[in-house]
């Protein structure tokens, strides 16, 4: 594989604060060993092959034995072909020269070419895959079990502003030894497994990440690059990175609050405050809706602008479309106010007959919720018992709120029609009691 220019090697997502970060100094060893892996050999079947597979190129050579594939590759290193079982007909094998032996390798197809869980576009990027791996695991298998006891995470970026934020949230965290006792578990940010393009160093042990494709794990939140066996050391709270968030609906509500730093999502605050500075008299309040495509503006609005979107009478005079804008909010979260992991506790929860006992098993699973949730949540009934105050008004009480956001705050999570129709009227007295009971529950 060719080398590229080390020039760009540490272009880690971290802060750009002279004072606070110091670049680390990338360790080189696993990716001098991936220069000085063998190179894959190619051997040419001299005959033509019948019913060769479509998929596989002139390094096939049909059904031969093991011994018979052995004797092909004739002891060099790298060298390889790919043969059909003798014992199974149908099943194809790669023969891979490593080591002084030849490996063996059950070889399939699915579009793309793989023997384990990577899928490549070529047999020639498999095998030069694999070469890297055999030779860096075999040359240095006792170093990368010990890669990760001495990592850089704690003293790069990353963690400096993430330790910075959390204090200073903490810091502006008011109240209230019940809110302490919530858990801190936050919806835990997604890793997926990422094929970078050049040589690319690991941000949390500062070693090589090596391999042609699927070298890592990326975290969708952060940015953060980092080799799948150092990802489980890896503290869940990071700190996602604003670049990366492209919209605000339709994005997981912990990490919108996490990269603004945030207590609530802002599109809640926002909204909130303007329909108690001019609507909570207005009648059918959130049971009457606004013309969709406005409700869509304000939506783009926010997506655009964030916290500065103006949503003020002078654009917008009926306040509908922004309780609307409100409920889509709710509606579009990927997991909902009242997470998947809860909700089945909230149901049962709403079938206990006995008032006090109720209330109490309620209160236990809003325990259960993270931050980011159960803060959105409270900060929500605190507003609509303020609604139901002005019932003379709006004609909306606590049973009728509950109609309107059972469905939009908690959903089950399997998608089926006959389970939400069965919960229907669990989830309106969940949050019918949550309105009633706010001083109590929160």
């Amino acid at each position: 594989m060719a080398a590229s220019s080390n020039s760009s090697l540490s272009g880690s997502s971290v802060s750009s604060d002279a004072e606070e970060y110091q670049p680390p100094i990338w360790k080189s060893y696993l990716y001098q060993l991936q220069q000085e892996a063998p190179r894959p050999k190619r051997i040419i079947c001299p005959r033509e092959v019948e019913n060769r597979p479509k998929y596989y190129g002139r390094e096939f050579h049909g059904i031969i034995s093991r011994e018979q594939a052995d004797e092909i590759l004739a002891g060099v290193e790298g060298a390889y072909i790919l043969r059909e079982s003798q014992r199974q007909p149908g099943c194809y094998t790669l023969a891979l020269r490593f080591g002084n032996q030849t490996l063996n390798y059950r070889l399939f197809y699915d579009g793309k070419h793989f023997v384990g869980e990577k899928r490549f576009e070529s047999i020639h990027d498999l095998v030069t895959d694999g070469l890297i791996t055999l030779y860096i695991e075999t040359k240095a298998s006792e170093y990368i079990s010990k890669m990760t006891t001495n990592p850089i995470y704690e003293h790069i970026g990353y963690a400096t502003l993430l330790r910075e934020k959390v204090s200073r949230r903490l810091s502006r965290t008011k109240n209230e030894s019940r809110k302490a006792s919530v858990t801190s578990e936050e919806n835990t940010p997604v890793e997926k497994v990422h094929t970078f393009r050049g040589p690319h160093w690991c941000e949390y042990c500062a070693n090589f990440m090596w391999g042609l494709i699927a070298q890592g794990v990326r975290c969708s939140d952060c940015g953060l690059n980092v080799h799948k066996q150092c990802s489980k050391y890896v503290p869940n709270d990071c700190q996602p990175d604003l670049k990366r968030i492209k919209r605000v609906y339709c994005c997981d509500l912990t990490t919108l609050v996490k990269a603004h730093n945030t207590q609530r999502p802002m599109v809640v605050d926002s909204c909130i405050r303007e329909i108690e500075a001019r609507g909570l008299k207005s009648e059918g309040l959130y049971r009457v809706s606004g013309f969709t495509e406005h409700i869509e503006d304000v939506k783009m609005a926010f997506d655009r602008d964030g916290d500065k979107a103006d949503i003020s009478a002078s654009i917008y005079p009926d306040i509908n479309i922004i309780t609307g804008a409100l409920k889509l909010y709710f509606r579009d979260l990927p997991i909902p106010v009242i997470t998947y992991d809860t909700y089945s506790k909230f149901i049962e929860a709403a079938k206990i007959s006995n008032p006090d006992e109720r209330l109490e098993a309620i209160h236990e699973v809003l325990m259960l919720l993270p931050a980011a949730h159960y803060e959105t949540l409270r900060y929500l009934m605190i507003h609509l018992k303020k609604v139901t105050l002005h019932e003379k008004e709006n004609f909306m009480n606590a049973e009728n709120l509950g109609i309107v956001f059972g469905p939009t705050l908690m959903r089950p999570p399997e998608d089926s029609t006959l389970a939400t129709l069965n919960d229907m009227r669990y989830q309106k007295l969940i949050v019918q009691i949550l309105i009633e009971n706010e001083d109590v529950l929160f």
